[in-house]
């Protein structure tokens, strides 16, 4: 692999940035300063940036805070790839949230890990933030902690919290097309505003719409158990 490609993957900076790294010297291989950004970069070679090693990773996991108005596919814009600074190749959304809805998202070139964390049967659950323009019926715990039936499949039990009687934090365990405003349609209320604070045991934590940070290698790790356990049940 080239040296400005794998420093590029690395999201060191552009091609272009890495290039003026190595015409100031400030990159080795093997301890070696070179000057070429093409140079060929092997497997085992220990790359450096002022000293400091920087691993090839081939994948990416990062947790974004979507804002509204952007879409969760590529096939439009503004989407969710384009708040990314030089993504690796093959990064994409593991799943959807609607151009209006904002909140937690994943994003990952890792096939393996999005499919299984999609998975109907690995039930990832996933939270949201709810603001209706009526006021949510007095019974609404009830029906959504029940199975709720729709023309295309039925949803498993949720958990509500009310917190006011426009608000509310709903819990899924799948994630169907606009699921969580069918749900709240079909008490008699539509939602006004969604946020989604939570997927599995990750949160938005610090982070502001638009903002978004890599996973920690012990995240990346709970994931893939998480998802390897349910697969092998």
């Amino acid at each position: 692999m080239r040296l400005d490609k794998y420093l590029a993957d690395m999201g060191i900076g552009t091609r272009s940035e890495i290039k003026k790294m190595v015409r100031d010297k400030r990159v080795r291989v093997n301890g070696e300063i070179i000057r070429n950004a093409d140079f060929k970069v092997q497997e085992n070679d220990a790359v450096t940036l002022d000293d400091e090693v920087i691993s090839y990773n081939a994948y990416e996991y990062d947790l974004l805070y979507k804002p509204s108005g952007f879409y969760s596919t590529v096939d439009y814009s503004p989407n969710v790839t384009e708040l990314l600074i030089n993504p690796r190749k093959g990064v994409m959304p593991v799943g959807r949230l609607d151009k209006d809805t904002e909140g937690l998202l994943l994003l990952t070139n890792d096939g393996i890990l999005a499919h299984r964390l999609l998975s109907p049967k690995n039930h990832v659950e996933k939270t949201y933030e709810v603001v209706t323009d009526l006021p949510i019926p007095e019974n609404a715990e009830e029906i959504f902690a029940r199975p709720m039936v729709f023309e295309e499949f039925t949803s498993l039990p949720a958990q509500f919290v009310r917190t006011s009687d426009h608000t509310g934090s709903l819990t899924i365990h799948e994630g169907k097309y606009h699921q969580v405003k069918r749900m709240f349609h079909a008490v008699g209320t539509e939602v006004i505003h969604l946020k989604r604070t939570r997927f599995g045991f990750l949160t938005l934590g610090d982070l502001k719409p638009g903002e978004y940070r890599s996973l920690s290698e012990e995240e990346i790790r709970k994931l893939k158990e998480i998802t390897e356990t349910k697969e092998n049940r």
